[in-house]
């Protein structure tokens, strides 16, 4: 009799609490399931190169064993079952509806089979249904959220370590990464693999040398992008190629101050994102505030386009949107200002701006991406106020005050006097660059405007 062991993401073998748990005693058939059939929104192409690299990354350290299919999952398994003599079956726990809904599906087909399941927790600190209130609802302001979780000590389980002892089932694996078609025939994305080592092994030495120093400038530093002030490890925990467990716990053991203090407040921020889509689904794909169901928004694609490419004339936000495009991630700091732009100053509905961060963005984390869309916009929870509209120019002047991220992927600026970096127009003759698709005074007077009447 053998065990299988279904990866979806929880692409590590370090502080895995399904791998730790179902090789005790159990010969084990590791497998991974590309499944379209039951979401509502594939992968996008930057994810989908993140996860095929993450995923050769674990197969090595599963010595070469991890089976992979692309199909039905409840047809897969069957399958498999019958084929590899299975009785038991290990498993992430689902915290995401589509993922919510193909679990239940699963656990009725495999209790007809009399097939055991066991589902631990790889993802998250707090499970949702365990941060409440009093009354048994759930939050909707993340400061009650964070402090009931952290202050008020629900303590996460520490992390596991890597199994001892992994006895693999004695079965010949006939499947390749290359069956789930990730990459496609197109090799755009030839360009990161000089920027990103996609590793578990990668992801623990960032991790580390980022507690060893950078933390400890994290607050402040954090806010500006041309410093090395981040810890970078979004995609790696994104596709659990790191366990926010040891993350938590290891910064918990640091000497607490303000820096190593905001840096799990934002590990919470990301677990609240979860947490809202957990308890108010509708968020995926509506407004979580209802009164913006008929905001006006104006939709131009000539202005998306022109903000997609990174030709704006705002060169902070063009050059946030050329980082995206060329190395698959983009400041936090500059994630803020791109997105605001878009929605309050473009009135671009900020599904469309989600949809782009998803398909381009190698962190692409479902919860995360529609919770900070929603916060920018103003239509969520705990949302920015509607008058908080970020002045492209003075977050340029402010944060890049050098103008060092600017021109790195601006460099067609280089010339001009840096006090006109982040407003090209001013400057006279002997310089051209795009002009701004809008007046920026006009457009936030007039997002003000629009915003105040539902507010």
């Amino acid at each position: 009799m053998n065990t299988l062991v279904l990866f979806k993401n929880n692409l590590r073998i370090q502080d895995n609490p399904v791998l730790y748990n179902a090789v005790k005693n159990n010969h084990i058939i590791p497998v991974y399931i590309l499944d379209e059939h039951y979401t509502s929104k594939n992968l996008g192409s930057a994810s989908k190169y993140w996860l095929h690299n993450a995923l050769q990354s674990l197969n090595s350290s599963l010595n070469n064993k991890l089976l992979f299919f692309k199909g039905e999952t409840q047809s897969i398994i069957d399958k498999l079952i019958d084929q590899f003599d299975v009785k038991d079956i290990y498993c992430e726990e689902a915290f995401l509806q589509d993922d919510i809904k193909l679990l239940e599906k699963l656990k009725l087909f495999l209790a007809s089979r009399n097939i055991s399941l066991h589902i631990f927790n790889c993802t998250l600190l707090w499970e949702p249904y365990s941060v409440l209130k009093d009354d048994g609802t759930p939050y909707k302001v993340f400061t009650p959220f964070y402090r009931k979780g952290c202050v008020d000590r629900i303590v996460p389980p520490q992390p596991l370590g890597k199994p001892s002892n992994i006895s693999y089932a004695n079965i010949e694996n006939k499947t390749h990464i290359s069956d789930l078609n990730l990459l496609g025939k197109f090799q755009w994305y030839n360009k990161l693999n000089s920027i990103w080592e996609i590793s578990e092994k990668k992801a623990l030495q960032i991790f580390y040398d980022f507690v060893e120093s950078p933390i400890y400038s994290y607050k402040k530093g954090r806010d500006y992008p041309a410093q090395n002030f981040n810890s970078r490890l979004s995609p790696y925990i994104r596709f659990g190629m790191i366990s926010v467990n040891r993350i938590w716990h290891e910064v918990d053991n640091l000497v607490s101050d303000k820096n190593t203090a905001h840096f799990k407040s934002e590990i919470g921020w990301r677990e609240f994102s979860y947490y809202l889509l957990y308890h108010f689904p509708k968020m995926q794909n509506q407004n979580l505030q209802s009164k913006f169901d008929n905001f006006e928004w104006e939709n131009s694609s000539e202005k998306f386009e022109a903000w997609k490419r990174g030709e704006t004339g705002f060169p902070i936000i063009d050059a946030g949107m050329r980082e995206l495009w060329e190395t698959g991630y983009m400041h936090n700091r500059i994630r803020m200002v791109v997105s605001s732009f878009l929605v309050k100053n473009l009135s671009v509905d900020w599904k469309l701006g989600e949809q782009w961060f998803w398909d381009c963005l190698l962190d692409a984390d479902y919860a995360s991406n529609v919770a900070g869309w929603q916060w920018v916009a103003g239509t969520g929870s705990d949302a920015a106020p509607y008058f908080r509209i970020f002045n492209p120019i003075l977050q340029g002047e402010r944060f890049d005050e050098t103008g060092e991220y600017t021109l790195k992927y601006l460099p067609e600026l280089k010339t001009i006097p840096l006090k006109f970096l982040q407003k090209p127009w001013e400057v006279n003759s002997g310089f051209n660059y795009i002009k701004p698709i809008i007046d920026y005074k006009e457009s936030r007077e007039t997002a003000l405007t629009k915003y105040s009447m539902i507010k």
